[in-house]
């Protein structure tokens, strides 16, 4: 059996990669376990060293991953290229600030020294999505691996190729030969993975259904988990907006990543005073988004990923629009080859349509229409999700104030659209999961909270 690499753009098949055997499987989870030893036991500033090493070698070969990453899963090249720059800066951050994030936290508890250490935890599976191959596993290996732990990656099927570049770099970097190994598997082996008393922890990047089965292993195993799911975010327009700045931020958000990011906006929840003026620029603006080769520098939209995705989001957009939504601008497939789908908007979407209810994985959006403030929060958080947010006013005091007190989501901009950030904790709530990357809260998830005593 092999795992295919097709190029969404034109269809032609990249690479096959012949899958491993079980007792190859087997054996490279007994070889990382043993290597993680030898890694813990480094100190921050060896570990540092490599990932500051791993960040160069990011920079020096930033159009080879750029191209590897297009023709794999279909974004454009600017934003290949940026994904790269991305990876290298979260190197950079864990390299500067583990060691001080991680520092011991003292408690007086009236004997001569108590306090809590972080150790690290073991090896931790990381299961990682395709829309943003490299940074997804920087992200998740950066933090955890200067805590000492090591990592095993099952990558998407897609984006192989990605995978095991990114194997290559670490050993490039002077990691130790198995501190992090891909596992070029198919979806049935990897429950017995998560279940091999190799892995200390889980972390997984995808769907709610899978993020659920995950979850459910893991739970069985005892194992620590950390689980960022899918969202359908809000992107909440009050009456004083600055209206060219929300539209302009819409847009970006809506078809970032060929509009294959979980964080993007999906629901835009605009209030009635400003809603014609908001839906005449966004649509216009979604409208002369130029799709097309995602190697051409002035394209804006790109091919989602597979074929199989873009069946999906047609689904969801016919569906919403038998039950009474207006397609805007968009919402044909084009004829020509390759995963394409046009930059959509659908207006008068309601509960009960899947564009209300689903998350919309693909360049569609969906325009929902609230008498006022009240309305749309209430609207923002009629959702299962509960990943990323935004709010746009000119009042910033009150955007402070609803963001924190009365968005229900792990993360809520104002006047920006949602991001991640290595400086920042970054995950969900509710059906979007659980747990955190990123930050000091992301370094704190794959460690061993360990209270020490000396009476």
């Amino acid at each position: 059996m092999a795992l295919v690499s097709i190029n969404p753009y034109n269809g032609i098949e990249l690479a096959r990669y012949d899958v491993m055997p079980e007792a190859e499987v087997i054996e490279v989870l007994e070889r990382v376990a043993s290597t993680q030893q030898e890694w813990a036991a480094a100190s921050f500033a060896d570990r540092a060293a490599c990932f500051r090493k791993l960040a160069a070698l990011l920079r020096d070969g930033v159009n080879g991953f750029a191209d590897l990453m297009t023709r794999e899963m279909g974004k454009t090249i600017g934003a290949s290229r940026a994904e790269i720059e991305k990876c290298a800066l979260g190197c950079e951050y864990f390299a500067d600030n583990a060691e001080a994030l991680l520092e011991p936290t003292m408690a007086d508890v009236g004997v001569n020294k108590s306090y809590v250490a972080y150790r690290p935890i073991g090896v931790v599976l990381a299961l990682m999505p395709w829309n943003y191959p490299f940074w997804q596993v920087l992200r998740c290996a950066a933090p955890a691996m200067m805590a000492g732990n090591a990592i095993v990656l099952k990558h998407a099927n897609n984006v192989t190729g990605c995978a095991i570049a990114i194997e290559q770099l670490f050993v490039d970097a002077g990691f130790p030969q198995d501190a992090l190994r891909n596992l070029v598997i198919d979806i049935p082996l990897i429950e017995s993975v998560i279940r091999h008393d190799a892995i200390a922890a889980v972390s997984l990047t995808g769907s709610t259904r899978a993020g659920k089965s995950v979850g459910r292993i893991a739970g069985e195993s005892l194992k620590k988990c950390v689980l960022e799911l899918g969202g359908s975010d809000p992107f909440v327009v009050l009456e004083d907006a600055d209206l060219d700045l929300a539209v302009s931020e819409g847009v970006k958000s809506r078809i970032q990543n060929n509009g294959q990011s979980c964080i993007a906006a999906k629901r835009f929840i605009v209030v009635d005073a400003i809603r014609p003026a908001f839906e005449r620029a966004f649509v216009e603006k979604m409208a002369a988004a130029k799709m097309g080769d995602p190697f051409d520098e002035s394209t804006d939209l790109g091919p989602m990923a597979r074929l199989d995705l873009r069946d999906t989001l047609t689904c969801q957009v016919d569906g919403s629009v038998a039950r009474g939504a207006k397609v805007l601008t968009g919402g044909d497939v084009p004829k020509e080859p390759g995963a394409f789908y046009p930059a959509t908007v659908l207006g008068e979407v309601s509960a009960g349509m899947p564009a209300y209810e689903e998350e919309l994985f693909g360049p569609a959006a969906a325009l929902i229409a609230a008498r006022d403030t009240d309305e749309a929060l209430r609207i923002a958080n009629d959702t299962v999700y509960g990943l990323g947010a935004a709010i746009f006013t000119e009042n910033l005091e009150l955007g402070e104030t609803l963001a924190r007190d009365r968005i229900q989501a792990g993360a809520c901009f104002v006047n920006a659209f949602t991001k991640s950030d290595p400086r920042l904790p970054f995950g969900g709530i509710r059906a979007s999961g659980f747990g955190r990357e990123l930050g000091a809260h992301g370094m704190h998830e794959f460690v061993n909270v360990k209270t020490v005593v000396v009476a």
